[in-house]
C-alpha cells in the first residue's frame, strides 16, 4: 500500500536544497510537489491543501541544526502531520457491556463479512472474549453461508435465522440468545447497502435502535478512494458510527482514503485489513502508518506480530537444543511455520526499515517457503533428526519426492548447517567473538 505516494514524496523532498534554514523560497516547489503527490494518491483536495499549508506554517523559519539537512527536517514535519491527519493516536474499540454489541455496517462488497470473522478471531485470541457472530444480511444467501464457514474456522458460534427476512427481529433474538448462553461479545454482520438506498439506510438505522450497540464500525474498501470518503460521510450522518475499518489496503498503492477519511467524518480509523486470511487484520496506528508512507518501515508492528505467535515453552525447548548442537530439521520447519502464522511474507519484510523499497518490485508470495517445506517433508524421520546421514542417494530420493532438484536439496542442507553453526556460536560462552571469527574466515 501507498507505494505511489511514498515514491512521489521521496522525490518531493529531494527538491529541497540549501542549508541552515527552510525559507518560503526553497520550500515552495517541494510543497507544491507534495500537494500533487497527495492529490494523485486520491486525497481530498481541501485536505491536501490544508495539509501543505499546515506543513508550511510549521516549517517556515525553523532553525535547522548543522547535522540535519532541510530535507530531513521537512520529512520529520511531514511525518508528524501525516500522523495527525490520520488521527494522531490509535483509537481502541469499545468493549464495555455484557454482552458487548458491535454493529458492522458498510457498502456492498466492502468486506464486512470477512472483517466480522477477523474481528471475532482477534478479540477471542487477544482479549479472551467469548464471541458470537450474527448473520444480519438477509438479502445475500452466500453471506450467511460465508459467516458459518468463518465461524467454523475460528471456533465461534454463528446465530442465523435463514427463513427470517427481518434483520431487526434476528438481532433482538440473537442478543437474547447470547445472554442465555454466556456470550460476552456479539458481532452483527449487516447487509451491504448503497448510501443512496433510503430503504436500506432506514433498515440499518432500525437495527441500531433495536439493539443499541456499544460500537458501530463502518467498513470501507480502501481501493474506492474518494468515493469511500464521500460514502462514509453519508453513513455517518445517519448512523453516527464510532470508527472506520479500511479493507483491501494490500490492493491499493495510493491510500487516499486512509489520509482523507478522518478529516471528512471526524471519526478514527480503528482497524485495517490487508488480505483474505483471518489474521490479516491490524489495529490502526497513525504514527506507524506515517512511517510506512515515508518508507521508514514499521518495526514495532513487526515485533508485535512476532510476540503474538511467540510460544515460550517452544522457545525454551529450541534454545536447549541449540545449546547442545541438536537443532534439527523438525525444529527448522517448526520455526518456518511460526513465521508463516505472522502473515504475508512480503508485508512482513516491508515492515523492516529500508527493506520495503528494495523489495517493492519483487514477487514474494505466501509460497516463499513451499519448496523448503516440501524438501523437509520428503525426508525420513531419521534424516530430519540427524541430517548428517543424508548422502548422495538420499539427496536424490528427497529431490524426487519433493519435486525439486538435487542442487536445491544441497543448497538447503548447506544453509541449514551454516545456520546451526551460527546458532551454536551465539548461544555458547563468548558467542559474539566466535561468530565474529566465523564471519571473518568466510
Amino acid at each position: 500500500m501507498f507505494e505511489n505516494l511514498s515514491d512521489r514524496l521521496e522525490r518531493s523532498f529531494k527538491l529541497l536544497k540549501g542549508q541552515g534554514r527552510i525559507t518560503e523560497i526553497n520550500i515552495a516547489e517541494t510543497l507544491k510537489d507534495v500537494r500533487r503527490a497527495l492529490l494523485d494518491a486520491d486525497v481530498n483536495y481541501k485536505i491536501a491543501k490544508s495539509f501543505t499549508d499546515t506543513v508550511k506554517e510549521i516549517a517556515l523559519g525553523q532553525n535547522v541544526i548543522n547535522a540535519v539537512k532541510p530535507s530531513q527536517m521537512m520529512i520529520k514535519i511531514v511525518h508528524d502531520e501525516l500522523a495527525t491527519l490520520m488521527g494522531g493516536e490509535k483509537a481502541d474499540i469499545n468493549l464495555r457491556g455484557n454482552p458487548c454489541i458491535v454493529l458492522v455496517a458498510g457498502l456492498q462488497g466492502s468486506g464486512k463479512t470477512t472483517f466480522s470473522g477477523k474481528l471475532a478471531k482477534m478479540l477471542k485470541s487477544i482479549k479472551g472474549k467469548n464471541p458470537m457472530l450474527v448473520a444480519g444480511d438477509v438479502y445475500r444467501p452466500a453471506a450467511i453461508e460465508q459467516l458459518k464457514v468463518l465461524g467454523g474456522q475460528i471456533g465461534v458460534p454463528v446465530y442465523t435465522e435463514e427463513d427470517n427476512k427481518d434483520p431487526v427481529k434476528i438481532v433482538k433474538r440473537a442478543v437474547r440468545e447470547a445472554k442465555n448462553t454466556g456470550i460476552d461479545l456479539i458481532i452483527i454482520d449487516t447487509a451491504g447497502r448503497l448510501a443512496i438506498d433510503q430503504k436500506m439506510m432506514d433498515e440499518i438505522a432500525s437495527v441500531k435502535e433495536a439493539v443499541n450497540p456499544h460500537e458501530i464500525l463502518f467498513v470501507v474498501d480502501a481501493m474506492t478512494g474518494q468515493d469511500a470518503v464521500n460514502t462514509a460521510k453519508e453513513f455517518n450522518d445517519r448512523l453516527d458510527f464510532d470508527g472506520v475499518v479500511l479493507t483491501k489496503l494490500d490492493g491499493d498503492t495510493r491510500g487516499g482514503a486512509a489520509l482523507s477519511i478522518r478529516g471528512v467524518v471526524n471519526k478514527p480509523i480503528k482497524f485495517i485489513g490487508s488480505g483474505e486470511k483471518l489474521d490479516a487484520i491490524d489495529i490502526f496506528h497513525p504514527d506507524r502508518m506515517a512511517d510506512r508512507i515515508l518508507g521508514m518501515g514499521d518495526i514495532v508492528s513487526l515485533v508485535e506480530k512476532a510476540q503474538e505467535q511467540y510460544d515460550e515453552l517452544e522457545a525454551a525447548r529450541v534454545k536447549k537444543k541449540i545449546a547442545k548442537n541438536q537443532f534439527d530439521f523438525n525444529d527448522f520447519i517448526s520455526q518456518i511455520r511460526q513465521i508463516k502464522k505472522m502473515g504475508n511474507v512480503k508485508d512482513l519484510m516491508g515492515m523492516i526499515p529500508g527493506v520495503g523499497k528494495a523489495i517493492k518490485n519483487l514477487d514474494i508470495d505466501d509460497d516463499a517457503f513451499k519448496g523448503i517445506e516440501a524438501i523437509i517433508q520428503s525426508m525420513t524421520p531419521q534424516e530430519r533428526t540427524n541430517p548428517v546421514i543424508i548422502n548422495g542417494s538420499r539427496r536424490k530420493r528427497i529431490a524426487n519426492g519433493s519435486g525439486t532438484t538435487v542442487q536445491e536439496v544441497n543448497q538447503l542442507l548447506k544453509q541449514f548447517n551454516e545456520t546451526r553453526k551460527m546458532m551454536k556460536a551465539v548461544s555458547s560462552k563468548g558467542g559474539a567473538a566466535q561468530l565474529s571469527n566465523m564471519l571473518h574466515t568466510k
